[in-house]
């Protein structure tokens, strides 16, 4: 196992690298406030991005803001919310928070990562998408499944856990790069580091990578296992 000193030169390069390549990269939600924003990644879980800013316009022309959510008939939220997946327990959540805001919050949506956690339906990954665009505070690092999946396969962390693996992250990255580093590893993420068909030979942090002479296109039926070998861990 490669000393922390040795991981956080290859993460610092990692990162340098990603900013090359993806320096417009942002958040893909589409939001004009931070309440928005906060909705919007609730329902961005186990859905995509474009799916959700389909249906955040209607949902926030016909309920802008916390008032309006939390006096919302919830059975017409689901249906503008349905086709992201999981909307009772969306819809829940996402009038749940409200109500906490305006009990709790005096309407405002809290700028710490404390008080986020204490709404429902928010974890560490929405609060620091949230604190992060909305607010400009690097609380944490976000860890999707793209950030999860590219962490482990970067040698970076072994931890299965989000949590775990955020901790390692912010140990080797520097605070103010935190969502920099979340951002554009999810961009590549997409762009090369696919779950089942990463495209390694047109990897520019191939050379950085561990697992890349050893991964093999997975078939489209098997889930992405990918693990460090020991002797190339980092």
């Amino acid at each position: 196992m490669a000393s922390k000193r040795t991981l956080r030169q290859r993460a610092l390069e990692i990162l340098t690298r990603l900013k090359q390549h993806y320096p417009d990269s942002t958040c893909a939600l589409q939001y004009q406030t931070p309440l928005q924003l906060l909705v919007a990644t609730i329902l961005s879980a186990q859905c995509t991005d474009e799916r959700v800013n389909r249906v955040t316009p209607e949902l926030f022309r016909r309920f802008p803001d916390a008032q309006a959510l939390a006096m919302a008939p919830r059975e017409e939220i689901e249906t503008l919310i349905h086709s992201t997946g999981f909307y009772r327990n969306k819809a829940k959540h996402i009038q749940g928070a409200c109500q906490k805001i305006l009990t709790d919050f005096g309407g405002e949506l809290p700028r710490t990562m404390p008080e986020l956690l204490t709404l429902p339906g928010v974890a560490r990954k929405t609060a620091n998408v949230v604190l992060a665009h909305a607010f400009g505070i690097n609380a944490g690092v976000t860890v999707d499944t793209h950030v999860k999946r590219l962490s482990r396969r970067l040698g970076l962390t072994e931890q299965e856990d989000p949590v775990r693996i955020e901790k390692d992250l912010m140990q080797l990255l520097p605070q103010s790069d935190w969502e920099n580093w979340s951002i554009r590893l999810i961009a590549h993420g997409r762009a090369i580091c696919e779950a089942r068909k990463p495209r390694c030979d047109q990897c520019f942090l191939a050379d950085l990578c561990p697992t890349a002479p050893l991964i093999q296109p997975a078939s489209p039926k098997t889930k992405d296992k990918t693990k460090v070998p020991s002797q190339a861990r980092a």
